[in-house]
């Protein structure tokens, strides 16, 4: 196993990743068609190989940003210890979340690895726990029906998650600080306005180690 350049821990339990305009570049609600398995985009892998780079949707093309991609392959190689994946989206409407999920299905993290094999298949042995809408029991409140739920379906302490969130919409970030507490103590959360850059990856990686040896 290579060195990750970006931290040497110690690594958040759960890594939480907001979709649209976070982990990936488009709005789900913005799109109109559920893509199939044959509307995909190959090209190269971060250099890893050739595989699904971008989902057409209609003729709109959702591809991960690139801190999103770093850091599942990084997490795919194993050099997060101890860390899981999952997803918080407050998708507006049930057609927006179908092709979030079906999208998650067919981007792929390495060659022959799609998002879904790795966070859904690896880290949850087939396991759905994501919370990806708005519709009951989720709302557009992150913090008061998201983050509770995967609070109780992980059993992680909120202070051993690590949050991304564009909170273009709205504060998720802020929300979730200040509602999501063990023992005074918040999820750590990173604002990504332009997207997850390998910046703001490298970011969160160090602000949570620093909060974590409190």
């Amino acid at each position: 196993m290579s060195k990750n350049p970006l931290s040497s821990g110690p690594f958040p339990e759960l890594i939480v990743f907001d979709l649209d305009a976070c982990f990936w570049d488009e709005e789900m609600y913005t799109l109109s068609s559920i893509p199939s398995d044959s509307d995909i985009v190959k090209g190269d892998l971060n250099g890893r190989g050739e595989g699904v780079v971008s989902v057409m949707s209609g003729r709109k093309k959702i591809s991960m940003h690139k801190g999103s991609l770093l850091a599942l392959q990084a997490h795919h190689d194993g050099h997060y210890p101890g860390t899981k994946v999952c997803f918080a989206s407050s998708a507006d409407t049930p057609l927006a979340e179908k092709i979030g999920r079906k999208t998650l299905t067919l981007l792929e993290v390495v060659p022959g690895v799609t998002v879904w094999d790795l966070v859904v298949g690896r880290d949850w042995n087939g396991d759905d726990i994501n919370q990806i809408g708005r519709q009951p029991p989720l709302s557009a409140n992150k913090s008061q029906t998201h983050f509770p739920i995967l609070r109780e379906l992980t059993k992680i302490r909120y202070d051993r998650m690590l949050f991304f969130d564009d909170c273009q919409w709205g504060d998720h970030c802020g929300q979730v600080e200040r509602a999501c507490k063990d023992d005074g103590r918040s999820v750590v959360t990173v604002r990504t306005p332009f997207g997850l850059g390998v910046d703001e990856w490298a970011e969160g990686l160090s602000k949570y180690a620093k909060l974590y040896q409190r």
